[in-house]
């Protein structure tokens, strides 16, 4: 202990950080171990980098100049702006994921503080009738993808050092959703050390404790890389990678049309694609698909000008129109090329301050801020984007793929999803002649659930069994 204890202070001491020793000799042994495995986990040539542009100077995004819309493949492909072979392409993503070539990645290291539940997101009962935590939807989405390709699919999922153990645990006593475990393959995200504002020192959360944030959803690719998801994928002949975020219930965990316009389409170098929604109206709080630079980039809503956010185009749509629903699909060489620099992450970082406890190097005290004190350093996923040859956005349809659970009101909350499921699950009954009721504003007036099990597009309800009308208000689960 002693030389190890030594080759740390030497450490930092080299990158004026020694500061993190300073109630070292007040801390039993375990507590001492605790704290020189966190500080030898620090990557300090890094950290240095990374103080110097974002805490010592402070850089704000940059708008390319020549900011355009992004072109997209529009939902519908007969859309005379654009239209594609549909068919085409999902058949060539159909003989990617029937050939093991693509698995499914959820991104859930977040918890539902937010929605009043006491637990990681991925646990939250989220359909509307049988109220199955998100992580049942997505493993009955894989089911019936292995199902109907006759594979086995395997299934990364992100979580976070907090809700790790827990979420294992779940999946444990949920018998894995009847999923062969060796199929699913967990790991925390990364972490930053919070770095004091005024001073650029690393913050102690408590004596034995760096003060530490999760390094963004960004930090899923390098995570990816860091777990030996990658190699396990790479073992298993997997060449793309299906993102999705856990709070979305509609998402779809494996869509053969999207994988196959990223594989194939003349646009695209196959390294990294997305999905899109429309607008729903200027100030939606999304980030939107532009082009700048030759490249294709999401700008965030807070940044992208009032004047470009609010023009109209000559079908009076709103002419910067692609918001990003955090949906893509990412090639696993790809992130092999982003992650082959231990020290240098191919991701930009992007500053937020925020205030957050830490131990007075004085008196030894736990303090609570008033005010935002700390820099926490995050990546965004989509900011690898512009780091493909050429990057390929498809739209979906709201109603179809985007019911995000994020809050426990308004906006993004339970409310506004189950509405949206119960939408989808109209629509698809309609279109097999099932009447569906309305209410006078035309949505529908029922709680309608239709299980992954049962149908994964509308096409597969012709073999189940439906009824022929729903009433009103009435609660049905197929």
């Amino acid at each position: 202990m002693s030389d190890r204890l030594d080759s740390v202070r030497q450490t930092l001491h080299a990158h004026d950080q020694i500061h993190l020793l300073r109630f070292y000799d007040e801390l039993d042994p375990p507590k001492q171990a605790a704290l020189l495995d966190q500080i030898e986990a620090v990557d300090f040539v890094a950290i240095d980098e990374l103080i110097e542009r974002h805490v010592r100077g402070a850089q704000a995004p940059e708008i390319p100049a020549d900011l355009a819309p992004a072109p997209y493949y529009p939902g519908d492909p007969g859309d005379s702006l654009r239209p594609y072979d549909a068919l085409h392409f999902r058949e060539v993503g159909e003989d990617l994921v029937r050939r093991g070539k693509v698995a499914a990645f959820t991104v859930a290291g977040g918890q539902g503080t937010r929605l009043g539940w006491n637990g990681p997101k991925g646990t939250f009962p989220a359909t509307v009738v049988a109220g199955k935590p998100l992580f049942r939807s997505f493993a009955e989405q894989i089911l019936a993808t292995q199902a109907k390709y006759g594979i086995e699919l395997p299934w990364y999922i992100m979580t976070s050092p907090a809700n790790d153990a827990v979420t294992r645990a779940f999946f444990h006593d949920n018998n894995h959703f009847a999923l062969p475990p060796k199929n699913i393959f967990f790991f925390p995200q990364g972490t930053l050390p919070s770095i004091d504002a005024e001073n650029a020192r690393l913050l102690l959360d408590r004596k034995h404790l760096l003060a530490t944030h999760p390094d963004g959803h960004g930090g899923s690719i390098k995570a990816l890389a860091a777990s030996g998801a990658v190699d396990d994928m790479i073992g298993r002949g997997v060449e793309h990678i299906s993102y999705f975020q856990v709070d979305n219930p509609l998402a779809r965990a494996i869509d053969p049309l999207f994988i196959g316009l990223h594989v194939a389409a003349d646009d695209s170098s196959g390294e990294m694609s997305s999905k899109m929604v429309a607008k729903a109206y200027p100030e939606e709080k999304v980030g939107v698909f532009c082009r700048g630079d030759g490249k294709t980039v999401v700008i965030e809503y807070s940044d992208l000008p009032d004047e470009l956010a609010r023009q109209r185009d000559e079908r009076h749509r709103l002419r910067f129109i692609a918001g990003s629903i955090a949906i893509h699909i990412i090639a696993v060489d790809f992130v092999g090329k982003l992650t082959e620099d231990e020290h240098h992450f191919a991701l930009p970082y992007h500053r937020a301050v925020k205030k957050t406890p830490y131990i007075d190097l004085e008196s030894g005290r736990r303090i609570e801020p008033e005010s935002p004190n700390a820099v926490k350093l995050e990546t965004f996923v989509f900011d690898a984007i512009p780091l493909a040859e050429s990057s390929l956005v498809y739209e979906t349809d709201r109603v179809e793929e985007f019911a995000p659970i994020k809050n426990a009101s308004g906006v993004d909350s339970v409310q506004t999803s189950h509405q949206l499921q119960s939408e989808r699950a109209g629509r698809w009954l309609e279109a097999c002649g099932v009447h569906v009721p309305r209410d006078d504003e035309g949505r529908v007036h029922a709680r309608i659930e239709i299980s992954p099990l049962t149908a994964l597009e509308p096409a597969d309800l012709a073999h189940a069994e439906l009824p022929d009308a729903i009433s009103p208000a009435q609660e049905i689960l197929i």
